[in-house]
């Protein structure tokens, strides 16, 4: 059974900082290309950073320069360090795995940036 289960969301105010972790179990995590997205409210899903299985980085423009998206494939668990935060950051963060036609999401994990 595929589990992808997220953790690290919470409340911070403007400017701080959050780090997400995702731990996955049930797959080859290193073969698998992870990612994390986001949904505010009224808003369609999106994607915030990905990580291919070697290593290769892709950032939302949002994000760049403030987030940063890295994998543990000796701990099964992708990582979403997150700075400088903005209100508008506010969303579910999702963590997704790919491999071919395999698509994997976690069950989300609230990040809610307010004074």
């Amino acid at each position: 059974q595929v589990q992808l289960v997220e953790s690290g969301g919470g409340l911070v105010q403007p400017g701080g900082s959050l780090r997400l972790s995702c731990a996955a179990s049930g797959v080859i995590f290193k073969f698998y290309a992870m990612g994390w997205h986001r949904q505010a409210p009224g808003k369609q899903r999106e994607l915030v950073a990905g990580i291919t299985s070697g290593g290769t980085t892709n950032y939302a423009d949002s994000v760049k320069g403030r987030f940063t998206i890295s994998r543990d494939n000796a701990k099964n668990t992708v990582y979403l360090q997150m700075n400088s935060l903005k209100p508008e950051d506010t969303a579910v963060y999702y963590c997704n795995g790919h491999l071919m036609s395999h698509d994997y999401w976690g069950q989300g994990t609230q990040v809610t940036v307010s004074s």
